[in-house]
């Protein structure tokens, strides 16, 4: 879990800083426009990725500041992370215990995941938002997945560049033998988040579906490479100077309903918003009980709709979760009674930290 929490020029936040004391529960409050997101974006991005707005970089620099930005964080174990952007630079950088590293590395002490009211209509939006949820809730199981979807991604471009150039066909036969190994590592990781989640829910089922999916489920691992690389060296023509693949890009997650006996699209604004929520704690049990790790859940404004008896329970199941949980809200009042929280007030940038005492 995150002990300390410090930014220094970050969005509008020209130097902030939260002790979280220890607790469970993390509740920023403050009026809009204060900062209460910046805080949870800084935190996403302490697990590797973008962040969950996936805005440049140089939007994130304070706009009065150096054109850079810093994220600095000490954890329970007391690693210290720390995420930076230099005016000038392309990239982010990380280090971990003041040393240099990958900002792969970073999943490997916080394994974050977060909700904000996009996924709120994450079960009828399109695929690709859908994937993309789900591989990170997937690599927080298995901290590996997103750098294989990384280097998935560069491939397929590298395949795409060496097709529309009339590479060399050794070349292409060398990109296809790594594409075809990844994805299957890409698809396994889903298979096996999605079966073992699904042991942590009720009433509700997740699936996945795709082209490598199914040769892995049908056959085995082995096997599915063999048969997708055979599928990619009988694709190589471009359409409109496209690639156009089947494959890992194109897989999507279902997720049904069985009290209702509906997919979950089907289902009400109200019964989705639930239906989110029971997936993220599912997904904290699974964490914990595979890796020992307390997850980082973030929650902006995702308790908004809920009533005071609904958010109780909520934090309550998060907390027997083992989940450290740093949720947004305007008004403080509504989250009277979660238990073993810190409160955080927050106002045009400035942080007061308020300890809350159940």
């Amino acid at each position: 879990m995150i002990e300390y929490l410090t930014l220094t020029d970050f969005r509008n936040h020209k130097t902030c800083r939260i002790e979280t004391m220890g607790r469970k529960n993390v509740i920023i409050t403050g009026p809009n426009g204060a900062g209460k997101t910046a805080i949870l974006e800084a935190v996403s991005m302490l697990g590797g990725e973008r962040g969950m707005r996936g805005a440049p970089m140089t939007d994130i620099a304070r706009f009065n500041g150096n054109g850079g930005f810093s994220i600095f964080a000490g954890i329970s174990d007391e690693t210290e992370l720390s995420v930076y952007f230099n005016a000038g630079d392309t990239n982010r950088h990380a280090k971990i215990d003041g040393d240099s590293a990958p900002l792969s590395n970073l999943a490997r002490h916080l394994r974050i995941v977060w909700i904000t009211p996009r996924e709120d209509r994450i079960f009828v939006d399109n695929a690709a938002d859908r994937r993309a949820f789900f591989d990170r809730l997937a690599a927080s199981f298995d901290s590996a997945h997103a750098g294989r979807i990384t280097r998935y991604t560069k491939l397929m471009n590298e395949r795409a560049g060496a097709l529309k150039n009339g590479a060399d066909g050794n070349w292409i036969d060398a990109l296809d033998i790594q594409i075809a190994a990844v994805s299957v590592a890409i698809a396994a990781t889903r298979i096996q988040y999605a079966g073992e989640i699904n042991y942590f829910l009720k009433d509700i089922a997740v699936s996945v579906d795709g082209m490598v999916e199914s040769m892995i489920l049908t056959t085995n691992a082995a096997s599915a490479e063999r048969d997708y690389l055979s599928y990619l060296k009988s694709n190589r023509a471009l359409v409109n100077d496209k690639m156009v693949l089947d494959g890992v890009n194109k897989s999507d997650f279902g997720i049904f309903n069985m009290a209702l006996n509906l997919p979950a699209n089907l289902t009400s604004t109200g019964q989705q918003k639930t239906t989110i929520l029971k997936l993220i704690l599912a997904h904290a049990k699974l964490v914990y009980t595979k890796t020992g790790a307390h997850p980082i859940i973030l929650l902006d404004e995702a308790i908004a709709h809920l009533d005071q008896e609904s958010k109780e329970k909520l934090f309550s199941e998060l907390g027997d979760a083992n989940a450290q949980v740093w949720a947004t809200g305007i008004d403080a009042g509504a989250f009277t009674n979660v238990p073993d929280a810190i409160f955080v007030s927050c106002t045009d940038g400035i942080i007061n930290n308020i300890i809350h005492r159940c």
